[in-house]
Parts: C-alpha cells; sequence; structure tokens
C-alpha cells in the first residue's frame, strides 16, 4: 500500500507532519479526518522524500500492546487518574517506541487533548482497532472495557501467531540444516574423494560427474551465489510487498487447499473477533468493518471485506456479500444473519471466533502433519544423491577389482 506524507493542524491548532499508509491521496486525507486532523498538504512518498524512521527499536508486538492495554484497564478501575496511568505505564514498558508513545500521549493529555486523539497522532505504535476502542469507550464513559476488550484481541491474535511461529519451527530448521548437510557434502567431503576418483582410472558415473561440476562451481563461485541469492531474497521481499505481489502471493496460496483452509479460518478468527470487540464498544458498524478490512493479511479477503462496506453504507447486511462471496464457510454468514436479525451480532461474533480459533489449532496440527512426511521425503532424495555420487565409483572399482 503506497505511504504518504502529510502536513495537518491538529485540534489544539498545532501544525503536525508524518506519514500515513492508504490506497490513495483521497483516502490517506479521509483517514487524517477520522483521526481529527485537518490536512493542509498530503504527497505521495517517494525514494527523494520520503519521511526516513531513524527508530531503529523494534514495533510493539501484539504481546506488549496486551500488556499494556490489560494493565491500563485494572489501574483505571483502581481509580488511578489516566495521566498518572499512562506515566506508570510508561516507566515500565520495555518497548521504547511503546515508551516513547507513551511520554508524548501524557504530554499531549497535560495539553487537553483526548486520550484517543493523541493516541491517533502515533499510527505506528497504536492500532487503529485500539483508537478507535479508546474513542467508543470514551463517548461511552467506560474506557476500562474497551481496553479489556482490546486486551483480549490483542491476546488471542498473539497467541495465534505463537501457535503458528511454533509450526514453522520445525520445517525451518530442517531445511537449515539440509542446506548445511549439502554445502558440507559438497565443498569438504566430494573434494577429498576427487584424488581417489581421478585414481581409478575408470569413467565416472554421471552422477559423480554432475556432483563434482556442483562441487567445482560452488567452491569457485561462492561468492557469487550468496549475491545472487540475497538478491533474489530482497528483490522477492520487495515485490511481494506491492499491491500486484500481495495478489500474486493470495492466489498462489489458495491454489493449495490444505494452505487455503488454514488460512481462511485464520482471517476468520481474526475477522470475527474483531468485528466483536468493535461492536461491543459501540463503534459503528462501517467504521468497524474498514478496520477489519485493514486488519487482513491476505488481499482477497480484504477486498471482501472493503466491498462489503461499500454494500453496508446502502442499506445491505454485512452477511449478504460475506455469503456471495463464497470464500468464508457457511457457518460464518449463517451465524452473523442470526445475529443481525436477533440483536446479538458482538455475540454471535465472539462466538464464531472461540470457534474458528479452536479450529486454526486443529489446522495448524494437522497442516504439521502433512508438512513432516514431505520433509523426510526431500531430505531423503537429497542425501540419497550425494550419497549415491560417493558411492558408485567405489562399486565401480569393487566389480574392477572382481574381474581380475
Amino acid at each position: 500500500m503506497p505511504n504518504f506524507n502529510y502536513v495537518a493542524v491538529n485540534g489544539r491548532g498545532d501544525e503536525v507532519k508524518g506519514s500515513i499508509e492508504a490506497e490513495s491521496i483521497e483516502r490517506a486525507s479521509s483517514e487524517l479526518k477520522k483521526k481529527g486532523f485537518t490536512p493542509i498538504d498530503v504527497t505521495e512518498a517517494n525514494f527523494l522524500n520520503q519521511d526516513l524512521n531513524l527508530n531503529f527499536s523494534r514495533k510493539p508486538s501484539t504481546r506488549d500492546l496486551s500488556i499494556f492495554c490489560r494493565q491500563f484497564a485494572s489501574m483505571v478501575r483502581a481509580g488511578v487518574p489516566i495521566m498518572d496511568t499512562i506515566r506508570m505505564l510508561a516507566d515500565q514498558t520495555e518497548n521504547k517506541r511503546l515508551k516513547e508513545a507513551s511520554n508524548q500521549v501524557r504530554a499531549d493529555l497535560e495539553k487537553g487533548e483526548s486520550l484517543s486523539s493523541a493516541m491517533a497522532m502515533h499510527p505506528k505504535v497504536y492500532p487503529d482497532i485500539m483508537i478507535n476502542m479508546v474513542t467508543a469507550g470514551e463517548a461511552s464513559g467506560n474506557l476500562e472495557m474497551a481496553m479489556e476488550r482490546v486486551a483480549e484481541q490483542f491476546e488471542k491474535s498473539s497467541y495465534i501467531a505463537g501457535l503458528v511461529k511454533k509450526a514453522m519451527v520445525y520445517p525451518i530448521m530442517v531445511l537449515v540444516i539440509a542446506i548445511v548437510v549439502v554445502i558440507v557434502m559438497l565443498v569438504v567431503v566430494i573434494p577429498s574423494y576427487m584424488v581417489m576418483f581421478e585414481d581409478l582410472g575408470t569413467e565416472l558415473p554421471g552422477i559423480t560427474k554432475a556432483v563434482i561440476k556442483a562441487s567445482d562451481f560452488i567452491q569457485a563461485y561462492w561468492y557469487i551465489l550468496i549475491a545472487v541469492g540475497a538478491a533474489i531474497f530482497f528483490g522477492l521481499k520487495t515485490f511481494l510487498s506491492t499491491e500486484s505481489g500481495k495478489y500474486i502471493s493470495a492466489n498462489l496460496q489458495f491454489r493449495f487447499p490444505a494452505l487455503k483452509d488454514f488460512l481462511i479460518k485464520l482471517e476468520t478468527a481474526r475477522m470475527a473477533r474483531t468485528l466483536s470487540s468493535l461492536i461491543a464498544a459501540g463503534v459503528p458498524l462501517v467504521e468497524s468493518v474498514d478496520i477489519v478490512a485493514k486488519s487482513m493479511s491476505n488481499v482477497l479477503i480484504r477486498d471482501i471485506m472493503i466491498d462489503a462496506k461499500e454494500q453496508i453504507l446502502v442499506g445491505v447486511p454485512l452477511s449478504t456479500p460475506l455469503e456471495e462471496s463464497d470464500l468464508f464457510p457457511p457457518m460464518v454468514h449463517n451465524m452473523l444473519r442470526i445475529g443481525e436479525e436477533s440483536g446479538t451480532s458482538e455475540e454471535m461474533m465472539r462466538k464464531l471466533a472461540d470457534y474458528y480459533d479452536e479450529e486454526v489449532e486443529a489446522a495448524i496440527g494437522a497442516l504439521l502433519a502433512a508438512m513432516e512426511p514431505m520433509i523426510i521425503v526431500v531430505l531423503a532424495v537429497i542425501v540419497g544423491v550425494l550419497v549415491a555420487a560417493v558411492m558408485a565409483p567405489m562399486l565401480t572399482m569393487y566389480e574392477a577389482l572382481e574381474t581380475l
């Protein structure tokens, strides 16, 4: 998504500068107005004018934010003033960016800003869902409840993300080990057999010749291979960050049934949990769906939610575009329709989120179970080729000795 630099005026009449991600200049201006800013100048960032962020500290994780929100709710419920709450949270948080943003929020509160507008000035630290929940909590007078729901949202997201990372540890480690083994075999083991192969005086098998050539190539041009590998990695990473790259990636992911099923369950759980939290806090449905769309990592599902938002504006219930998309499971639009008809959409979305959180856990286990035999087969092929390349000349030598 493009990045735009902006100059705007905040609620106090002060000029502020920053950057924001949006689909267009018009969209960027609209987002700034929602955050309480009056845009003066909005331009698309490029290599020459982009707002360089020289703060290399880690962006707050969902775990950091969940702790922040949970402690905030507890302190406010205990009667601690918001100003003191922000100060104490800033003092005890370990994330430098969150600490700096919290200190700036406290300074803005002292100048008369509301908590939501002060947080809105730091969009790269406080997510949209957190800012909107705080806004709704301030309007309803129940800020601690809003923060608790945000904390629950972040805790669930952090838990699921942890499961995904844990599931990926095994295949990544196996892949790294396989690469190391291949490199050691080609650079150390195979060259040590070179003299013996040459002394055999017989024609080497084709597989051995191929492995020897690969060994010679790696030893002679290893720096080129590293440079090419790095260029491919960063080039692919850059391309996948573009809109066209995201669409290609999303379509490729959906070509594998097991992966598609897992991703849909993951995005459904995230969508339902976010909607439930926002609706419970009193955020209007259109704004809630817009926030959900931004939180979707898969652009195809994001587009469905954007289209749903447009249809809601003309009076169509949310369940209808979700059903017409043919992407979400029938259970999603059926439960949502029941909630819309009975006025219990928030409760239905929460139950739906709980159900698909469990489904995601089961899907992760099934996906890992399916990957294990594939990984074993790939490793067996790699090791088998290398062993065959080493053993084939020896077998040829033994056969020659037997004929003497």
